[in-house]
């Protein structure tokens, strides 16, 4: 979680990485999945960390400014879920995560995921590893556990917990299709091990 001005421009930088970016600031045009990252790690920073008297009228500003990209892109990305190295690799399709859920460090999303509360629950939500891939319009939803490392197929519907680390799922439900996991398919923005473990899923 940002806690201080450090930890923001950690999370950026992390983000950045993970997005293979090498410009130092995204582009007016072609960078709206990176415009998007940077303005909910800044909406994330203005309510996590005091700003003095200023610092109200701030987040107002910069929450307003995150509501018309995600409207835009169409990602959902509750405040304080996914931790540094975040990679959303498409716009144009729904792509969204319940507030209850904790997805870690290094984490890839492709285009159509959601990742939702058990029917009829608001705090039911996975929690998900570091460094873990997840495909095009996967369904994660229920209180389950993906352990580090995993990598979740194309249209996969996971409804139970996967804590073996390091593998692949998928199918309909999801099971476990292969020892190779997600390395390979991501970036690792965030390298730094302590920064991880808090990530990591209790």
């Amino acid at each position: 979680m940002i806690r201080s001005y450090q930890d923001y421009l950690y999370y950026l930088e992390c983000d950045r990485l993970s997005l293979e970016q090498t410009r130092k600031r995204p582009r007016l045009f072609r960078d709206e999945e990176w415009r998007y990252q940077r303005a909910l790690r800044r909406v994330e920073y203005l309510q996590n960390c005091k700003h003095g008297p200023f610092g109200g009228l701030l987040l107002v500003m910069a929450k307003f400014h995150l509501h018309r990209l995600s409207v835009m892109t169409g990602f959902h990305i509750p405040l304080n879920v996914f931790g540094p190295g975040l990679s959303l690799a498409h716009y144009g399709s729904t792509t969204g995560a319940n507030t209850g859920s904790r997805i870690g460090a290094n984490c890839r999303i492709q285009a159509g995921v959601m990742i939702g509360t058990e029917a009829g629950a608001q705090d039911h939500a996975p929690l998900i590893g570091n460094n873990v891939y997840i495909g095009p319009g996967a369904k994660i939803f229920g209180p389950i556990r993906i352990a580090d490392g995993i990598a979740i197929g194309a249209n996969a519907v996971v409804n139970k917990s996967f804590e073996e680390p390091n593998i692949t799922i998928g199918g309909i439900p999801a099971k476990k299709i292969s020892d190779k996991g997600s390395e390979g398919l991501m970036i690792r923005g965030c390298g730094d091990e302590e920064r991880m473990k808090e990530w990591a899923i209790p």
